[in-house]
């Protein structure tokens, strides 16, 4: 067993869960009733800090934290995360939290799609002008879960490198800390335009990033599966061997395999031939294979969304929207049902 926390966001709170070695302790719901999308845990600079994102058709979204491992929260009067006057928009939902290069440094993905930043722990927040006054900012149209910025990749070393994705607008980055924005998205497909390979307005779904090799990156797009190997300028398809190309999350794990989890398409959004398998590829996505034991293959219709799946060390763990949660603890070779009746799975961050 592994000694490790994961961060479960679902449609009813958070929940904390965290092993010893011998099995998974599980605190929860926070925020009960909320739908949590994004959660990340803190550990720079000594602190250990909790930050979630929970939203409530009543209340809107807060951005909250937890010094003290969920006993309390942080949850002021006035948001955290709100449009200025001037933009003439509300916040609707947040989909990303994300660290920054240096100890203080925190990004948050929206809905409407923008970023904000903080370069002082979460202590005050500003709307990144660079992305919200971007040319083509006012072409972006929403994806079937809106219009949002939902991936967020700042690199650990650089703070003038970050690449995002946009649902529906597709890949961009900065090189100059967010002050400009390019849009990458050359390869990318969009079947459901007339122009297929548009300069954007590509529905990506999730990108990750190689943890060695920083140019290599990997992305799931609606209806697509591709790599690049020159910083996410440009892409090729790698999808050999995979029972679909349509999907939602792609994670990367320390040792550099790639894993993703293929629905069988946009119109029948559940596993392909009703089995829950999860594919890994040992060679950058020049091949894939399937992994299965300890997973049903059976009636398993079930649906793993962007942010539900990732990873830490040799582990995997991912959960769906039927409530279920699974672990690997040996790069996917085998899987454990970690707990089975948990509210609808949004995300899961594994530390």
């Amino acid at each position: 067993m592994p000694e490790g926390k994961l961060l479960v966001g679902t449609a009813k709170g958070a929940f904390i869960l965290e092993s010893n070695g011998g099995g998974w302790s599980i605190d929860g719901p926070h925020f009960a009733g909320r739908s949590v999308y994004a959660t990340m845990l803190d550990r720079r600079a000594g602190r250990n800090r909790i930050w979630a994102a929970a939203t409530s058709w009543h209340f809107g979204a807060e951005l909250v934290f937890s010094d003290d491992n969920g006993k309390t929260w942080d949850m002021p009067e006035e948001m955290r995360i709100k449009f200025p006057e001037d933009t003439e928009k509300s916040l609707e939902n947040i989909w990303q939290i994300a660290a920054g290069a240096d100890d203080d440094t925190i990004y948050v993905g929206t809905a409407p799609a923008a970023i904000f930043d903080s370069h002082d722990n979460g202590a005050t927040w500003s709307l990144n002008r660079g992305l919200w006054e971007h040319p083509h900012c006012k072409e972006w149209t929403p994806g079937f879960g809106g219009l949002a910025v939902h991936t967020i990749i700042a690199d650990k070393v650089d703070p003038n490198d970050l690449k995002i994705a946009i649902s529906t607008g597709g890949v961009y980055q900065s090189s100059d800390g967010g002050k400009s924005w390019n849009v990458t998205n050359k390869g990318i497909k969009a079947y459901f335009l007339p122009d297929q390979y548009p300069e954007f307005g590509q529905c990506v779904h999730k990108i990750a990033r190689h943890p060695s090799n920083k140019d290599t990156f990997f992305l799931q797009n609606h209806h697509g599966v591709y790599r690049s190997r020159d910083g996410a300028v440009t892409w090729q398809e790698i999808e050999n061997g995979l029972p679909s190309n349509f999907g939602f999350p792609v994670t990367v794990t320390d040792n550099g395999r790639v894993f993703i989890i293929p629905l069988k398409a946009d119109a029948e959004r559940f596993t392909c031939e009703g089995k829950l398998r999860v594919y890994r590829s040992s060679d950058e996505g020049d091949s894939w294979e399937p992994l299965t034991k300890g997973l049903p293959q059976e009636n398993a219709y079930e649906v793993i969304l962007r942010d539900a799946l990732d990873s830490t060390g040799n582990e995997v763990y991912f959960g769906t929207k039927n409530g279920k949660l699974f672990g690997s603890v040996n790069n996917g070779d085998s899987w454990t049902m970690i707990e089975g009746s948990l509210p609808e799975i949004n995300c899961v961050r594994a530390y």
